[in-house]
């Protein structure tokens, strides 16, 4: 539902509530004003990405994207930290299969802007493993090293650890798969 919806329906609510207690039905008027609180929850906190952050707690990605995918127009729909937070987990559900997509969502939930350190966090470590993925150490680095002055909580402290560990053993000469073999010369 787009927000300026969801504001005009809690601000008839409200109005039909006055009206309500206005006519003496103080019982009707209290039910319809505490149903126009909804609306306005609603607008701050959108439902699809509520019941997307509950699928993914239960870790069923599949489902989360399915009620990610129910919002077809962003912009209209959510608010700017929501925008954030609905690139964020657009990056969580794609990381496994689609990475160069999962990497431009959390670029796009960084810019937005993101409540939770340890969701920051969350993002550039994703986005030191696309650098990973891609071959570029020095990027990759710079990501685990953000990543890692977010994590107040040490909530990602084992994953980026393991990341740093690969990154040492990651080679970035060209055609250098292992760097202690023997270069191949023209006879031989």
């Amino acid at each position: 539902m787009h927000k300026n919806i969801k504001i005009t329906l809690a601000t008839l609510l409200v109005v039909g509530a006055g009206y309500l207690f206005s006519e003496r039905e103080y019982g009707w008027g209290v039910l319809v004003s505490l149903l126009a609180v909804f609306p306005v929850i609603f607008y701050f906190r959108n439902e699809y990405i509520l019941l997307a952050f509950w699928q993914m707690r239960k870790q069923n990605l599949p489902a989360a994207r399915e009620w990610l995918s129910k919002i077809t127009n962003p912009d209209k729909q959510l608010v700017k930290k929501q925008m954030g937070y609905y690139h964020f987990m657009n990056g969580i559900t794609l990381g496994q299969d689609h990475l160069r997509e999962s990497v431009n969502h959390m670029k796009k939930a960084l810019d937005y802007g993101l409540s939770f350190a340890h969701d920051r966090a969350m993002a550039k470590l994703n986005l030191a493993a696309g650098a990973m993925s891609g071959g570029r150490k020095n990027e990759a680095k710079k990501w685990l090293a953000e990543a890692k002055s977010e994590d107040k909580q040490n909530m990602l402290t084992e994953h980026i650890n393991m990341m740093e560990e690969q990154l040492k053993r990651m080679n970035v000469g060209r055609n250098m798969h292992n760097p202690n073999m023997r270069r191949k010369g023209k006879f031989f």
